[in-house]
């Protein structure tokens, strides 16, 4: 019991007595003990703990003693001790010398102030005597970091540029435009309708960047509700409102420091929380809600948005300076109709993922079923064309996608046609002047005519001609087969 009445002096003898037999009781029949000073040097080591240095790698005594203690012993929490003046009255110790069950005091002088620290191994064979805490601390450490494994596995980029499909003059310069955003550090916008590959070349950008080392993470602006969001950006101090994690809760800057921050849907951020969002951008640093902390953060910023941006700054609905702020390296992505010549290669692509997560062989279409698909309008774009071809290949009893069944789905599912396509150039005239043929006849004979071109052009190279088709050198061989 702590009291501010002077001891009397036998009492105080007492106290001396006390302490020094407790020592001396701890240094003989303990499995080791250790001194450090307020600096966390070791001063002082007794005999028992001598015997673990040859496993700590330290074969002479003077080799330990005078060293920083974090320096010769791995996961010592001595400095702790000191830092915080409370001792850890039980732990567990794991280190290249084996588990150990250990206890760390710290020391005071006279005015209370912390001098240094005592650690004392209580058991150096734990597992003899508390096997289930053993067992309970590996099975708590082997889950920490299998939790750790894959929280970065989902911090990675899932898609590089090559992800993005297409040959297209537009495809082309997107990809051109993403390769030089990725050599910055400057915020990039995204712009484009829905489905149009925006995320996808957001991690790209970030697989290509300087940063690609750090984790990518990303928050859906319109999947969060208004009263989560700055809680989802900023963190969470210990204890901010009641019902807070007593540890607190990092925010979505702070996990993204390093690396790229992702903020899709930005269009639809509140107006309330801008001015904040803005702050955070100019000044690199963040407040946790309820905190008056300012926390340092390094993160690059890239945003995507399916709305009209400038639009809603003349309407009063989005922040002229945040919209600014965001629009230094703007990148518009292409809807399909815009790249109807990518189209086909980007369907031969879906299909066999779909194939791939279906666990079955991969699908094929038919020439007449990708004429067809590149005539729609695909308001919903790659996704949209991703749902129509799942659902072509469930109802298919068979690896075959035909215009048939295409024609069905595409019919139950609304999907737009786009408007009658201008003349062909006089190259296939001979197509126009027959026009009445079958639809299948009449790609056939354009697939002929391109893949004669494309030998042509490359002397005979089969290869570099499936390249110059964007098509796979198999589907090439497929080609010729039955177009010879």
């Amino acid at each position: 019991m702590k009291s501010t009445d002077p001891l009397p002096l036998d009492g105080q003898r007492i106290l001396e007595l006390a302490a020094r037999s407790m020592f001396d009781l701890f240094a003989n029949a303990s499995e080791g003990m250790l001194l450090v000073d307020r600096e966390a040097r070791v001063v002082w080591i007794n005999e028992q703990y001598k015997r673990f240095l040859p496993a700590l790698g330290f074969p002479r005594v003077e080799d330990f003693v005078g060293h920083r203690v974090s320096d010769v012993v791995h996961n010592t929490q001595m400095h702790r001790v000191l830092e915080t003046g409370k001792p850890i009255l039980i732990d567990l110790l794991s280190n290249k010398a084996g588990t150990f069950v250990v206890s760390r005091i710290p020391l005071r002088d006279e005015a209370g102030t912390v001098i240094g620290a005592l650690g004392i191994v209580l058991f150096d064979h734990p597992e003899t005597t508390i096997q289930p805490l053993i067992q309970k601390f590996a099975s708590l450490q082997r889950d920490l970091e299998d939790a750790r494994r894959e929280l970065a596995t989902q911090r990675r980029t899932k898609y590089t540029l090559a992800s993005f499909i297409g040959g297209s003059p537009a495809a082309v310069e997107v990809k051109r435009q993403a390769r030089r955003a990725a050599q910055s550090t400057s915020p990039v916008l995204l712009l484009g309708e829905t489905g149009t590959g925006k995320e996808l070349l957001a991690h790209a950008i970030h697989a290509a960047s300087a940063r690609s080392r750090g984790s990518f993470v990303s928050v859906n602006i319109a999947a969060v509700p208004d009263t989560l969001l700055e809680a989802e950006f900023f963190g969470v101090a210990p204890g901010a409102y009641t019902g807070a994690d007593r540890k607190g809760r990092e925010g979505k800057f702070k996990l993204a420091d390093g690396g790229t921050l992702f903020l899709d849907e930005i269009g639809d951020m509140p107006l309330a929380l801008q001015p904040k969002l803005l702050r955070a951008l100019q000044e690199g640093e963040i407040e946790q809600l309820g905190s008056n902390k300012v926390v340092p953060f390094d993160a690059r910023v890239i945003a995507a948005t399916s709305r009209d941006l400038a639009a809603l700054v003349r309407e009063g609905k989005f922040r002229e300076d945040l919209y600014y702020r965001l629009n230094v390296l703007p990148i518009r992505v292409p809807p399909l109709r815009e790249r109807r010549e990518d189209i086909p290669a980007l369907a031969e692509v879906l299909v066999e993922d779909i194939a791939l997560r279906n666990g079955s062989a991969p699908y094929e279409l038919s020439p007449a079923a990708i004429a067809m698909l590149s005539a729609q309008n695909w308001r919903g774009n790659t996704r949209e064309l991703r749902n129509v071809l799942e659902q072509a290949a469930m109802r298919s009893d068979t690896q075959h996608i035909a215009e048939p069944q295409l024609e069905q789905v595409l019919r139950d599912a609304g999907v737009e046609r786009l408007p009658p396509a201008p003349p062909l150039p006089a190259a296939s005239a001979a197509v126009q002047g027959s026009a009445l043929r079958p639809l299948a006849e009449q790609v056939a004979e354009v697939e002929r005519a391109a893949i004669q071109a494309a030998l042509e052009a490359t002397g005979g190279n089969k290869v570099a001609a499936a390249k110059l088709l964007g098509i796979s050198r198999a589907k090439l061989y497929e080609r010729l087969e039955l177009t010879v």
